[in-house]
């Protein structure tokens, strides 16, 4: 039986701790008990290549159970829902002359043509290009992401808080420099 490698990746990205325990970020209660060279060689059984891949690379903090009980402001699943609806509708209307459906499916050579950004994004881009020491693939999995937050928000162009959202998802690549 084979899998598609974006499947195996998927299934990989769910088992990925900051380090050896789990308890990397800590609650309060538990407390990492890693050395650093345990943590970075940890983090390190992943290569760069693979890590390119991994579009959404997050820290998600522990929850107490007292978080669950508040409800601060949070959206109801039909908000989000509407508004996910609105952002595919959005990048088939732009995509489908091309055959493409959504942004994760445009390729890098073809990504200018479909991502409208203001100058200020240009700019950080660049710059989170050149210090990050972004590969290329890393660069396009940045650009698209970034084009989905702006379909997120009903906007026509990647502007550079969209841009600077994208980035604050690929941890991996921030905690390089």
């Amino acid at each position: 039986m084979a899998f598609q490698s974006r499947e195996r990746l998927k299934s990989q990205g769910y088992y990925l701790h900051g380090c050896p325990c789990g308890n990397y970020l800590g609650d309060g209660e538990r407390e990492c008990t890693c050395t650093p060279y345990q943590i970075q060689r940890y983090r390190h059984r992943l290569s760069g290549p693979l890590l390119d891949r991994i579009d959404l690379q997050i820290e998600v903090p522990a929850l107490k159970y007292a978080d669950l009980q508040e409800s601060k402001g949070t959206e109801t699943s039909a908000v989000v829902r509407t508004r996910v609806e609105e952002a595919r509708w959005r990048q088939l209307a732009r995509l489908k002359d091309r055959g493409f459906y959504y942004n994760a499916q445009i390729p890098g050579h073809l990504l200018p043509t479909f991502s409208k950004m203001s100058r200020s994004a240009r700019i950080l881009l660049k710059k989170a290009f050149t210090q990050l020491g972004l590969s290329m693939r890393a660069h396009d999995r940045v650009l698209r992401m970034a084009l989905t937050i702006a379909d997120l928000a009903g906007k026509d162009r990647v502007e550079e808080e969209h841009l600077a959202e994208s980035l604050q998802y690929r941890l991996w690549d921030r905690e390089q420099v």
